[in-house]
């Protein structure tokens, strides 16, 4: 199940990160769901790093740092696959 659970927040933490992103990105949505995935992964490492990994209620600071790391994560994956891409083509 925690597989799973991670398959899903990946592939929400990437679809936030590419919405939140300006401009159109080119990477296909199961390449977004790997990025966003270890997005979360270095998120909670972040939170864990910081002490705010586990919480009363909801953990706002972790999320916060899920989803930044995803969007940073997504950012730079974007510009390797379309590097990759594009050199692939000419």
């Amino acid at each position: 199940m925690g597989w799973l659970w991670a398959i899903i927040v990946g592939f929400v933490l990437g679809l936030i990160a590419k919405a939140l992103l300006p401009g159109k990105q080119h990477s296909p949505l199961w390449l977004i769901t790997i990025f966003g995935i270890i997005g979360a992964v270095i998120g909670n490492a972040l939170a864990s790093a910081f002490g705010i990994d586990e919480t009363a209620g909801i953990d706002w600071g972790r999320h916060a740092l899920q989803l930044g790391a995803a969007v940073l994560v997504v950012f730079l994956g974007e510009m390797a696959y379309t590097s990759v891409r594009s050199k692939r083509t000419a």
